[in-house]
């Protein structure tokens, strides 16, 4: 963020960073949802951050719901009460002003979940004669064969991954690590970028990563965005009509493997899912199972 922040949300931030190791992607967010209520505060309510009430964070969401969907709203809840809550460890107030506020009622959607020829599909796209087509194979590879968060992909570094036990360290959330195994195709798809990846490097430029797995043309570490720019060409060329997130594929890996028999305890280990009711949000039975579950064992089926 280019806008000085007050001393407060200063704190704030270096908790977020230093304390609980949340992404520079998390800590923008925050940052930008608590920067809006803080001008909220002092410019329509003549408040400070301290001095914010129960009545004043629902005049500000109130401020928020003709041009933001309610699902941004509670982001921003969320961050306000976040923050309020360090407030309150830190003793600098006696009571969160918005432990009592309700968050906006979100629909309850479903994860989207491609079908596995669909993500075969995908996964067969990437152009293996070139340097950058290993690289991407490689990429959607570990997406599905790992159910890597974007982040954790992008943050992968060379030292990382074990090739001959299958096994790749990840950096999830909050700074947890943990290790995935991964299946073969992906070993194999990764040896194969990593026999080209020096190509990568052949030019010395500013910025370069030569310590990251995943390189962009110039050498530096591949963005989250460029990822997900590169998975909507293969999408297209495709010819799907749905859109895919990279998020799809890390969907599409737990429904498929609870699809396969896995245990829903398994895949929250995999995910690195600290609640199990996050894992049974990403996996979603289909239709034909519960028809195939009912076929098999009602008495009159």
């Amino acid at each position: 963020m280019t806008t000085s922040l007050s001393p407060l949300l200063e704190k704030f931030r270096a908790h977020l960073e230093d304390e609980k190791g949340s992404s520079p992607h998390t800590v923008r967010n925050y940052l930008i949802d608590l920067v809006d209520y803080e001008r909220y505060l002092v410019e329509r309510m003549k408040l400070s951050l301290l001095s914010g009430t129960h009545a004043a964070i629902r005049g500000y969401l109130g401020t928020l719901s003709t041009d933001h969907a309610p699902s941004s709203r509670a982001r921003r809840l969320a961050s306000i009460k976040s923050f309020y809550k360090y407030l309150v460890r830190q003793k600098l107030l006696p009571a969160s002003p918005a432990k009592l506020v309700k968050s906006p009622k979100l629909p309850k959607t479903l994860p989207k979940v491609l079908p596995v020829e669909e993500v075969f599909a995908i996964l067969d796209m990437p152009d293996l004669k070139t340097v950058l087509g290993l690289r991407d194979r490689a990429i959607l590879e570990l997406l599905y064969g790992g159910g890597l968060r974007i982040s954790e992909l992008c943050g992968l570094d060379l030292l990382d991954i074990d090739r001959s036990g299958r096994i790749v360290r990840v950096m999830g959330k909050g700074s947890k690590e943990r290790l995935v195994p991964v299946n073969a195709q992906s070993i194999r798809a990764l040896e194969a970028y990593l026999s080209r990846r020096g190509e990568l490097l052949a030019v010395i430029r500013k910025d370069q990563a030569p310590e990251a797995m995943f390189l962009n043309f110039r050498g530096g570490r591949l963005t989250p965005r460029s990822i997900a720019r590169h998975l909507d060409t293969y999408v297209l060329k495709c010819a799907l009509t749905r859109k895919v997130s990279p998020h799809a594929m890390r969907h599409s890996f737990a429904t498929h493997l609870l699809g396969g028999g896995a245990d829903i305890r398994s895949i929250q280990e995999l995910l690195g899912h600290s609640s199990l009711s996050t894992t049974q949000r990403y996996t979603q039975v289909t239709w034909e199972q519960l028809q195939q579950v009912y076929d098999s064992a009602h008495p009159r089926a």
